[in-house]
């Protein structure tokens, strides 16, 4: 499968897992897994800046639409699309990335994909509820729910990868 279509399925099956699945959890109003940001976690290395953007808007505000939040997914998946070349540049090796790898655990390595997945998610989850609240006066509240919701966001995606990863070694 070209990567193509290997995103765009990515793009449409997270979208349908988070509407359908994980936007009905919500224990106590602190944990809200996010999981449609390993769409942005998991797009090729070589993608320009302008189209991971794009894309990122279009999956917020897809995420938006069904969800009624005005925006709010939409201006936080930029944010996150905006930190990722930051990251990436940040945790490459001195000859950079290899051209046809992708950022996930089956290339990389769990450790790398825990450090650079951790920040995205917690930068999203930070940028998401601060704009949903729009104030700093319960701060401890909302950094309670960045913490669990990260935490777990985190747990869903990295088993994922586990998953997919563990597929992709047995069909070779």
């Amino acid at each position: 499968m070209n990567t193509i279509a290997k995103n765009l399925l990515r793009f449409f099956v997270l979208i349908f897992i988070q509407i359908a699945i994980l936007n009905n959890i919500q224990i106590s109003g602190f944990v809200n897994p996010y999981i449609y940001v390993l769409f942005i976690l998991l797009l090729p290395f070589e993608i320009p800046g302008w189209l991971l953007l794009i894309l990122s808007f279009l999956l917020g505000i897809s995420i938006d639409i069904f969800t009624n939040t005005l925006g709010m997914h939409a201006s936080a998946s930029v944010f996150a699309a905006f930190l990722r070349p930051y990251v990436l540049n940040y945790f490459s090796t001195r000859d950079g990335y290899e051209v046809g790898t992708s950022p996930g655990i089956s290339d990389y390595g769990f450790t790398w994909f825990l450090k650079y997945a951790l920040i995205i998610i917690v930068a999203h989850h930070s940028f998401l509820f601060f704009i949903e609240v729009f104030s700093f006066s319960n701060i401890s509240e909302t950094l309670l729910r960045i913490i669990f919701s990260s935490f777990f966001s985190l747990i869903i995606i990295v088993i994922s990868q586990f998953l997919v990863f563990k597929n992709r070694t047995n069909s070779l």
